[in-house]
C-alpha cells in the first residue's frame, strides 16, 4: 500500500512542478513584454521632447532676446518681463504683450497641431506665476491668496486671447480647447537668483507642454496589475 501510494505522489509532484515552471515561465514572458513596451515609450518619449524642443528652438531663436523670453530644457517657453506682460495688480494684457503674441501664437501652434507632435501632446499648460508681495496685503497668506486669484485670471486672459486669434482655424481652435489650460500659480514657484527670491524674474508667463508618455506608462501598470490580479 506504501509503495502505490509514493507511485501516485510522484507523479502529481512533477506534475505541479511542470505547471508552475509554466506559470513562471509565461509570467516571465509577460514581464519582459512589459519592459520592452515600457522601454520603447520612454524612448518615444526622450526622441519626441527632443525633436519639439529642437522645433521650438529653431522656430524661435531669433525672438527670445526681442521678446526677453527662453526655452528651458523641458520644452517649456517662459516670457520674463513682467512690464511687458501686465500692469501691477491687472489681468489685462498689455499691447506689446498682445504685440508678441500675435507673432508667437500662429507659430507655436503650427508646431504643436503638426502630425509630428500632435498625437503626443496631452496637454498645454499655460502658467501665471507672481512675485510674494501684494499691497496692503494682511499677511502672507492674505498676499498669496490674492496673486492666486491674479495669476488665475491673467492666464485666462491668455488662454482667451488664443482662442479668439484669427489665424487660428476653428477645427485647430476645437483640438486646443481639449489641450490648452489656465494655471494660476501665485507665488508658489518663485525663481532665485544667489538662494534669494528675485520677485522682479518671479514675474512671469510660461507656455508649458505635457506629453502623454505618463498616461501611456500608467496604463501599462494597470494593465499588468490586472493580468497578475493584484489587489
Amino acid at each position: 500500500m506504501e509503495d502505490s501510494g509514493n507511485s501516485h505522489w510522484i507523479p502529481l509532484s512533477d506534475l505541479m512542478m511542470g505547471l508552475m515552471m509554466v506559470f513562471l515561465l509565461i509570467a516571465t514572458l509577460y514581464m519582459m513584454r512589459v519592459e520592452q513596451t515600457t522601454t520603447l515609450i520612454v524612448k518615444e518619449y526622450q526622441v519626441t521632447k527632443e525633436n519639439l524642443q529642437r522645433a521650438l528652438q529653431e522656430t524661435f531663436d531669433s525672438n527670445f532676446e526681442q521678446w526677453d523670453a527662453e526655452l528651458l530644457g523641458d520644452m517649456t517657453i517662459r516670457f520674463n518681463n513682467p512690464e511687458v506682460l501686465f500692469k501691477t495688480g491687472s489681468d489685462k494684457i498689455r499691447p506689446k504683450f498682445a504685440e508678441i503674441l500675435e507673432d508667437f501664437i500662429p507659430r507655436y501652434t503650427s508646431i504643436i497641431l503638426s502630425e509630428k507632435f500632435k498625437d503626443s501632446i496631452k496637454e498645454i499648460r499655460i502658467e501665471g506665476h507672481t512675485s510674494t508681495f501684494w499691497a496692503n496685503a494682511g499677511s502672507k497668506l492674505d498676499a498669496y491668496l490674492k496673486n492666486m486669484e491674479l495669476s488665475q485670471s491673467r492666464t485666462r486672459s491668455v488662454l482667451e486671447y488664443i482662442l479668439n486669434n484669427g489665424n487660428i482655424n476653428q477645427l485647430d481652435k476645437s483640438w486646443l480647447q481639449t489641450k490648452l489650460t489656465a494655471n494660476g500659480l501665485s507665488s508658489s514657484k518663485p525663481v532665485f537668483k544667489n538662494s534669494i527670491i528675485d520677485q522682479e524674474s518671479s514675474q512671469r508667463v510660461e507656455f508649458r507642454i505635457i506629453t502623454n508618455s505618463d498616461e501611456k506608462l500608467s496604463n501599462i501598470a494597470k494593465s499588468f496589475e490586472k493580468n497578475l490580479d493584484i489587489r
